[in-house]
């Protein structure tokens, strides 16, 4: 799958703070399509942090939408309909600071649970465990913003999913990568960002 160019990463993010900024003003849906990379099926998540702190975070794990449809669908849920939070206003938007994850498809890791951690590249993964009605995600920027290693990152997702910490031992454990960009500064100039400054999403 082919990575994105640092243009279309500028594209994804400035077209996830209009239809944030848009809804908020308006009340509406924009229906913005883009050509190329855009149109293809990808996961994504839309991450918000304003001060540095998390504001904001949704997506879709799984390629499902194009992907000018799903930063449309996630900036706005992050905006408005993560339960962590309160909604966005439109005044925050100059203050805050958008990032969009593209991400690979899951990939199923098919080995024993105790070689597990053999296949998890702390700062090229991310990870989801599922079991039964319970599911859980943390973006590959999680681990490396707190120092985490494998097992760490897996006991975490196993929490982040609402399971015990050793849920990793029994449930379906899949892992991903993601590419990000985000903006330097509110408004600002977009950058790819290479993994360990990146603010986490525990989602």
């Amino acid at each position: 799958m082919r990575r994105l160019t640092l243009e279309e990463g500028t594209k994804a993010v400035k077209l996830a703070r209009k239809a944030i900024e848009v809804y908020l003003s308006e009340g509406r849906v924009i229906e913005d399509r883009l050509s190329g990379v855009f149109e293809e099926k990808r996961g994504v998540f839309t991450t918000l942090t304003k001060h540095g702190e998390l504001r904001g975070c949704i997506g879709f794990p799984y390629p499902v939408k194009r992907l000018d449809e799903a930063i449309i669908e996630s900036a706005i849920a992050a905006a408005t309909e993560d339960p962590r939070f309160p909604p966005v206003s439109l005044e925050e938007m100059d203050e805050i600071t958008v990032e969009v994850t593209i991400l690979t498809p899951p990939e199923k890791l098919r080995v024993k649970p105790t070689e597990l951690p053999k296949y998890i590249e702390i700062g090229r993964h991310g990870l989801m465990v599922k079991y039964g009605f319970y599911s859980g995600l943390l973006l590959p920027q999680v681990a490396v913003e707190y120092n985490m290693d494998a097992e760490e990152f897996l006991s975490q997702t196993c929490l982040k999913a609402g399971l015990p910490p050793d849920c990793w031992f029994y449930a379906e454990v899949y892992r991903f990568e993601g590419q990000i960009f985000k903006e330097a500064v509110p408004r600002g100039d977009v950058v790819e960002v290479k993994l360990g400054g990146a603010k986490n999403c525990h989602r």
